[in-house]
């Protein structure tokens, strides 16, 4: 598992991704090529991945995110030390957090 910040990367075997991620499309790369996990909405740094790869989101409010990093990747941030990815499959979790009546995504 690798986390930064409030992402956590966690790692699965291929015969773990669901059958629709084959077809399903794929998040678009930021104006600078990577693919973001997650956008600050105060700094507006970014959680992101460089190198090849894809990005797809999953059903529901919170993804999850599944990341296939076929030669694997680096996971960049502003503000945190760069983290290098081996290639293969990872679920991308947010961090959240319990409001009254709620739960809702941490902000970064």
């Amino acid at each position: 598992m690798y986390r930064q910040g409030d992402v956590l990367i966690v790692p699965i075997d291929a015969a773990a991704v669901p059958a629709h991620v084959a077809g399903a499309p794929q998040e678009p790369r930021d104006g600078r090529g990577r693919l973001v996990l997650a956008l600050g909405e105060v700094t507006g740094h970014a959680h992101a991945v460089l190198g090849p790869g894809r990005l797809v989101r999953g059903t529901g409010p919170f993804g999850p995110l599944l990341l296939h990093l076929p030669d694997g990747g680096r996971v960049v941030h502003e503000e945190h030390a760069a983290i290098p990815l081996p290639k293969g499959w990872y679920r991308v979790v947010r961090q959240r957090e319990y409001v009254p009546g709620s739960v809702r995504l941490v902000a970064d």
